[in-house]
């Protein structure tokens, strides 16, 4: 892609996202992912008023007066988006590609974050990590993100959520909000997904097209799987064709909702057809 044409697409999804996040999502957001608790901060001499529970023993015994521990609020989060780069991403058959619509919710995510002071850090994978850019803050970072996300190459046309989820928990050792941003066109993930929640919050952003869930009614048609690359002709006019498409489907749906349910991690589905501001503003708000 040119550096002019590239640059023309970072700022639309800026100025769009960005928007999104000033006007709509910033409370919401700040509300739904909170701190990690309460850290501690100093010791002090007691004041009236102070909860007795807080008294530090030792130092009250060896300065002969009460003193007190004093918490505060740890805000501060990472944000880490694992990001599905493999070629089945890349199929739209509504008003945008998958692709496209994750790289504005990756956006929304990464300029919410920055504005609650936040670290944001990415990791694209398929069926390999691809490329893994650490937690930072600052907006430069997220136009990098930005950047990467429309521009990106990936070496592998296939996936593997499993080896994504895996290598996060590796490179990642704090506590981090993972949004796994995919078409959940996969198995096997589930161990792994389970695993992981026990450490991370774990959210899963299902993007999904119409396409993915029946083909269209128009006879012989020649189609190619763009994960193997496989070419073989088709009648989608025949019934039992029509069935296997659907079932497969509906499989890889049913595989997403129990491995998020039994791991206890979230989950939001989104359409291309439809406007994800609205699924994300839902989500929040049942967070809060």
């Amino acid at each position: 892609m040119e550096v002019s044409e590239l640059l023309k697409k970072v700022r639309k999804i800026e100025i769009k996202t960005k928007g999104l996040t000033n006007h709509i999502f910033s409370g919401e957001y700040h509300s739904a992912f909170k701190g990690r608790g309460m850290s501690f901060s100093e010791v002090r001499e007691y004041q009236y008023g102070d909860d007795v529970r807080n008294i530090d023993w030792n130092v009250t015994a060896r300065f002969k007066t009460p003193h007190v521990k004093i918490f505060e609020e740890e805000r501060e989060l990472t944000i880490m988006l694992l990001i599905d780069v493999s070629k089945s991403s890349f199929i739209g058959t509504q008003t945008q590609l998958k692709n496209e619509i994750i790289s504005e919710i990756a956006g929304v995510l990464a300029f919410s974050a920055i504005q609650n002071n936040d670290k944001v850090g990415v990791l694209f994978f398929s069926d390999a990590i691809e490329l893994f850019i650490p937690p930072k803050k600052g907006k430069s970072h997220v136009l990098r993100i930005i950047r990467e996300i429309i521009n990106f190459e990936p070496k592998s046309n296939k996936t593997d959520i499993s080896l994504a989820l895996e290598n996060f928990n590796n490179m990642v050792k704090r506590k981090s909000i993972a949004f796994v941003l995919s078409d959940f066109i996969d198995e096997n993930y589930e161990n792994e997904l389970r695993h992981i929640a026990k450490k991370h919050d774990v959210i899963g952003v299902k993007i999904h097209d119409q396409l993915d869930n029946e083909l269209p009614n128009i006879g012989l048609l020649q189609v190619q799987d763009v994960e193997t690359n496989e070419t073989k002709w088709i009648d989608t006019n025949d019934t039992e064709t029509q069935r296997i498409y659907k079932e497969r489907a509906r499989f890889y749906d049913k595989n997403y909702d129990n491995s998020f349910l039994k791991a206890g991690a979230d989950k939001l589905k989104i359409n291309t057809s439809q406007s994800y501001v609205h699924v994300l503003m839902n989500f929040f708000k049942k967070r809060s």
